[in-house]
């Protein structure tokens, strides 16, 4: 039996281009099981648009990754949408604290007033 060796995980032969990438043999999956996979993922089709400098620099960027631009631009939506969330619940746990602080100093202060 011969000796089979598997790529490790990072080293995908498809994205590594070792398989080829010759767009002869391209071909677009049926609409069927595009929809399949987007709802399987949870994915929605956006339109937007974007400078071309930007689009140049997120490419530059996806590249030096290993991978494409677009999965880059979610990973990017993706990391700020967290990373924001995060933010705004820590500035409303913040507001919600120093409403309390003042709620508490009027509640004080009118007890002084009747003592």
């Amino acid at each position: 039996m011969a000796d089979v060796k598997t790529a490790p995980a990072d080293m995908d032969p498809w994205e590594t281009g070792k398989l080829g990438r010759d767009e002869q043999f391209v071909e677009c999956a049926p609409e069927e099981l595009r929809r399949e996979i987007d709802e399987a993922l949870e994915l929605q089709m956006v339109s937007m648009r974007l400078q071309k400098d930007l689009i140049s620099i997120l490419k530059v960027i996806a590249e030096y990754r290993g991978i494409g631009y677009q999965p880059l631009i979610r990973d990017v939506l993706g990391r700020f949408a967290r990373a924001e969330i995060i933010l705004i619940a820590k500035e409303a746990q913040e507001k919600k604290k120093a409403l309390e602080a003042l709620e508490q100093e009027c509640a004080e202060r009118k007890q002084r007033k009747r003592a």
